[in-house]
């Protein structure tokens, strides 16, 4: 099962390091990590997407609250939450099909953030099943070169 935690940790330096060493160390794969500052500057909010039964989350979850850096560790997955992963997708593009990419874009709701006379580069933002999909219509059209920010997530109130 795939899980989705949230950790409120302070912005300190060696924090992602600290963490991403110590689920390691225990032998928890993270599919996802991302790591951005909160509104207030001192703290970080770090979003894991880790895969396993209820007990692997658990124990991850307990984990995560040992560490002095972490003031808060919980697994959303079961609550209503808005969820993005952001994609920048290089096509190398034949002219003659720029017209078809295009259209793909404009049905994703994505963006062309830079092109050239050989390629085009498209960002998207949405869940991972969009990213996935965007994925796999782009590759139908020639090489591809990407980069995922990584999930982020919060709950609905």
């Amino acid at each position: 099962m795939r899980h989705v935690i949230t950790a409120l940790v302070h912005n300190v330096p060696g924090v992602l390091s600290h963490i991403s060493g110590m689920l390691a160390s225990r032998g928890y794969n993270i599919d996802s990590l991302a790591v951005g500052e909160t509104e207030n500057p001192q703290f970080s909010r770090m979003t894991f997407v880790v895969v396993g039964d209820i007990k692997v989350r658990d124990q991850v979850i307990k984990q995560l609250q040992k560490i002095v850096t972490v003031i808060n560790a919980d697994d959303i997955t079961d609550g209503q939450l808005v969820e993005r992963d952001l994609l920048l997708i290089r096509v190398e593009v034949l002219p003659e099909v720029r017209g078809q990419i295009l259209q793909i874009v404009e049905i994703f709701r994505a963006k062309v953030v830079d092109i050239s006379p050989t390629s085009m580069m498209i960002e998207l933002s949405g869940n991972e099943s969009k990213i996935e999909g965007f994925i796999r219509e782009m590759s139908n059209y020639g090489k591809i070169e990407l980069a995922r920010s990584g999930i982020i997530a919060m709950k609905r109130e």
